[in-house]
């Protein structure tokens, strides 16, 4: 583990290091050009939250790498779940809720996953509010554990805590060639997953919507979303928003 007071994306750092070991884990206190999914800036103050990048070189089929970033969100989910004892959800394909109330409906985004790939190895940056302020939040839909009633929580902790349960996951899904059913990944995911039952309004990055109700997700790690009776299978990287369908 590599740690630095400040970097512009701890993302580019470890992809830029080709020759870095698999499991390598870089974390900063101060991030300065972080981007998310799609190339969304992703905020992280000096001092607030938690700030890192694993690199893993997978030796697993390619169909299935795709199950990465939900692995790393399952592993958060849990860790966050057991250590601060937060209300926490899982939002396809990238996002950890949190609340300070049981209804997931009310959650914001506390933490954000990206998964890059870069030849045999991938790439995976964790941003999560931990101590973060509602001043500094850049929007009014994301939260941190703070704001959620978690005041008293040391992030070294929270970070080991992480690191511990992704390594878990991480170890029994190559155990098995990605085979993210039989390591008990999918069960695990499906049952955080807050998107998984939700009549949902799906926009794609070609801007066209589809509505209808997420039904599961496949062994791809794709959600299955049924429009109409037809169920249609979209993968992270087709999709801009997954958001709550209004009603009507």
């Amino acid at each position: 583990m590599t740690v630095v007071t400040e970097t512009a994306s701890t993302n580019a750092d470890l992809l830029a290091d080709a020759a870095a070991p698999d499991r390598s884990v870089l974390v900063t206190d101060h991030q300065v050009a972080g981007r998310g999914r799609l190339d969304r800036s992703w905020v992280s103050p000096p001092g607030a939250g938690l700030t890192f990048s694993v690199l893993l070189r997978p030796q697993v089929p390619l169909l299935v790498w795709g199950w990465l970033p939900l692995l790393a969100g399952v592993a958060v989910y849990e860790a966050v779940g057991t250590v601060a004892s937060a209300r926490v959800a899982l939002k396809w394909p990238n996002d950890l809720l949190a609340g300070p109330s049981p209804e997931p409906a009310t959650f914001g985004k506390v933490a954000g996953i990206l998964a890059q790939t870069s030849g045999e190895a991938v790439v995976i940056g964790i941003g999560l509010n931990v101590h973060t302020s509602r001043e500094q939040l850049p929007v009014e839909t994301a939260t941190s554990l703070a704001l959620c009633g978690v005041t008293s929580l040391d992030r070294g902790e929270l970070l080991a805590a992480i690191l511990a349960r992704l390594d878990a996951r991480y170890a029994q899904w190559v155990d098995v060639a990605g085979d993210a059913e039989a390591c008990g990944l999918a069960a695990a995911y499906r049952a955080a997953c807050a998107t998984v039952g939700q009549v949902v309004a799906v926009t794609g990055t070609d801007g066209v919507v589809a509505r209808g109700t997420a039904v599961g997700i496949d062994t791809s790690g794709r959600l299955q979303v049924d429009v109409g009776g037809t169920i249609q299978v979209i993968g992270a990287g087709e999709v801009e928003h997954v958001r709550p369908a209004a009603p009507g």
